[in-house]
């Protein structure tokens, strides 16, 4: 992709950045309102069984990843024109999905400012090693990059760190604005813990949330590192990086049937919204229409993208994904080769 071709993407996209206030609305209301109607129904289904109310409770997961989309957009300053907006409907949406506005923005913006870059990684991505480096750790980093990367650990404890202890804190040299804000989610947070155990018991409540909270959360996780964490995807080190290649080349399309592209917030054109943050997701689809370069970008499926949980490091020579049980081929053609010259 040469230097005109990237520049003439990025304004091609330019037109699709513009909120429609009319249309945030109405996604607030057919995203919110939904969601508490299933948490009231999941809340009433149980006094007949768990298993009943785990209809309602799967759908509501989906809603509440959907609502996270809406806070996700609302930190870019995108949802709303108004960037007041954005931060009230972001903060509020954070108290639902357990994110605090400020603190979350931040990390992300360093995500998107960083994606794709090898001598930049650490700050709202996924733990990622190349294999030389992997080769290189001692042991115990090994085994603790390994139970990490172990799709159990990720997409089951995973939820719960970023739900219940990552996100409570404020990161170390954090600016009084966000701090506040992280302590306001905190207490919102804990007060609508508090009235809705008092209404339905802290039982029901745990079982009820606690299971939309996990299923939503694996969810997202799931989302996030398969649309990173494909085979042929983009890193580069920085002296090489560039931003529109890590955007359209380390961003993949993820084709979804309309009902998950509709309760994901149309994140499955992930590759558009690294290329353009201020993009509102109700016009992701909308760009990617219209732009044809955009549409010739990594494209995977779902079945394809189950294969992505073997793809745990990176090899710098070869530009892909490998799993650890091709780390050792790899290792020792690495010392023959070595051996030879």
């Amino acid at each position: 992709m040469t230097l005109q071709n990237t520049k003439t993407l990025r304004k091609q996209v330019a037109p699709f950045e513009k909120s429609t206030t009319k249309e945030s609305i109405w996604q607030l209301i057919n995203t919110v309102v939904p969601f508490i109607t299933l948490c009231y129904l999941a809340y009433i289904s149980l006094s007949v069984s768990y298993w009943v109310a785990l209809v309602p409770i799967v759908i509501a997961a989906g809603f509440l990843t959907r609502i996270f989309i809406i806070f996700h957009d609302c930190t870019h300053h995108s949802f709303f024109k108004n960037r007041r907006a954005n931060r009230i409907v972001g903060t509020a949406m954070g108290v639902l999905t357990l994110f605090p506005f400020n603190k979350w923005g931040h990390e992300h913006s360093i995500h998107h400012a960083t994606s794709g870059n090898l001598d930049k990684r650490g700050t709202g991505d996924i733990w990622t090693l190349t294999v030389d480096e992997y080769l290189a750790a001692p042991l115990r980093l090994r085994f603790a990059y390994r139970f990490y990367r172990n799709p159990l650990v990720m997409f089951g404890l995973g939820p719960i760190y970023e739900f219940v202890l990552k996100n409570r804190f404020n990161h170390k040299g954090a600016k009084k604005k966000e701090r506040m804000n992280t302590y306001l989610t905190n207490v919102l947070i804990v007060a609508l813990i508090g009235l809705l155990s008092s209404v339905v018991g802290w039982q029901s409540f745990l079982l009820v949330q606690g299971s939309i909270f996990l299923l939503s959360g694996a969810s997202g996780i799931w989302l996030f590192y398969v649309q990173h964490t494909f085979e042929d995807s983009y890193f580069e080190e920085n002296k090489d990086w560039e931003f529109v290649k890590a955007a359209v080349e380390g961003s993949s399309f993820y084709k979804l049937p309309k009902l998950m592209q509709f309760l994901t917030g149309n994140i499955r054109f992930h590759h558009i919204h690294h290329l353009s943050p201020r993009v509102p997701n109700y016009k992701l689809e909308e760009a990617y229409k219209n732009i044809p370069p955009l549409q010739n970008v990594p494209t995977i499926s779902l079945a394809i993208s189950l294969k992505s949980l073997r793809f745990r490091l990176w090899d710098e020579k070869s530009k892909n994904f490998v799993g650890f049980k091709e780390v050792k081929a790899l290792a020792k053609n690495r010392i023959s080769r070595s051996s030879k010259t």
